[in-house]
């Protein structure tokens, strides 16, 4: 049987009915974990500092991410400006600290979606969508019309909120979010998140709940599931053995995992002596070795 993306099968009343829903979240602000209880519909900014609108930095073939993503063709990721996190070692502070990009319409971001999947693209992969979930659904409506039909990637920081993440139920083919912290002071001295761990937590399990393990087609490229990520960093401050027992003991054993060993002291992490360093190789070992202990299999280095 020929693979049909989720949202395909949703009525499209029911996926406008989602969007009114989330929109509706902009009124009294809580599309993410941060809970800032502004009007975005009125102007109003709170800790994102996204409006009303999508604010896109760009949108390509990217051949940068996991290879379920890439296939032959590439992801077609979006890059979404703004943050609800502020990582004080980002990687990519010009676009989620500074803001760098431009406001789009609902119907712009539809055919931004829709050029993506006439390029060949495998999926249409949304970096960084906590904050524009409501408007992500706007231009999803359109798409589909307009016969948008290849897998959605969900790319996220964790950092999201439980219910806004419900309402993405049958809509989502593919989360892909962090876990940076195993601690949630941790989440929040580096990353000004509160209740970093425990909010990521809450939301991977209604992620796996929704999608289950990854699967990937003949051809090895991803079609549905959970396929996490998380960034080793100096001193274990990402408190990777703890991740790794949560994945394994209330997730699943086959969680797909890339553990990644490109941390580097970035944006401000030269004001923290414990992050201003890159990793050594025997802590990114170590970080594996803590992987397969722990009981998981699909590991990505």
């Amino acid at each position: 049987m020929e693979f049909q993306p989720a949202y395909r099968k949703m009525p499209l009343s029911k996926l406008k009915q989602r969007t009114n829903l989330a929109l509706k979240k902009l009124e009294d602000c809580t599309v993410c974990a941060q809970y800032c209880h502004v009007n975005r519909l009125e102007g109003e900014l709170g800790f994102c500092r996204a409006g009303r609108y999508s604010v896109v930095a760009s949108y390509n073939r990217h051949i940068g991410e996991e290879d379920v993503l890439v296939g032959q063709n590439g992801s077609g990721t979006i890059f979404f400006s703004y943050c609800n996190l502020s990582c004080q070692f980002c990687q990519n502070c010009d676009i989620s600290h500074d803001g760098e990009g431009r406001e789009v319409s609902a119907n712009e971001l539809s055919d931004i979606m829709l050029d993506l999947q006439d390029i060949g693209c495998h999926n249409i992969n949304f970096v960084s969508p906590s904050h524009f979930v409501p408007q992500i659904l706007e231009g999803l409506v359109l798409a589909v019309d307009k016969g948008l039909n290849i897998p959605l990637v969900y790319n996220t920081g964790g950092y999201d909120d439980l219910e806004t993440i419900k309402l993405l139920d049958g809509i989502i083919d593919i989360y892909m979010p962090d876990i940076k912290f195993s601690d949630d002071k941790n989440g929040k001295k580096y990353a000004a998140a509160p209740r970093y761990f425990t909010v990521v937590q809450e939301v991977i399990k209604e992620m796996h709940r929704q999608v289950g393990d990854l699967k990937t087609n003949k051809l090895n490229i991803a079609t549905r599931g959970l396929l996490v990520r998380h960034l080793v960093m100096p001193n274990d401050l990402a408190g990777t053995d703890k991740v790794v027992q949560f994945l394994a003991n209330e997730i699943s054993p086959a969680t797909c995992i890339n553990i990644m060993a490109q941390y580097y002291p970035a944006h401000k992490a030269h004001k923290y002596p414990e992050l201003n360093r890159s990793i050594y190789p025997r802590e990114y070992r170590w970080a594996i070795q803590k992987a397969k202990e722990a009981g998981l299999y699909r590991i990505i280095s």
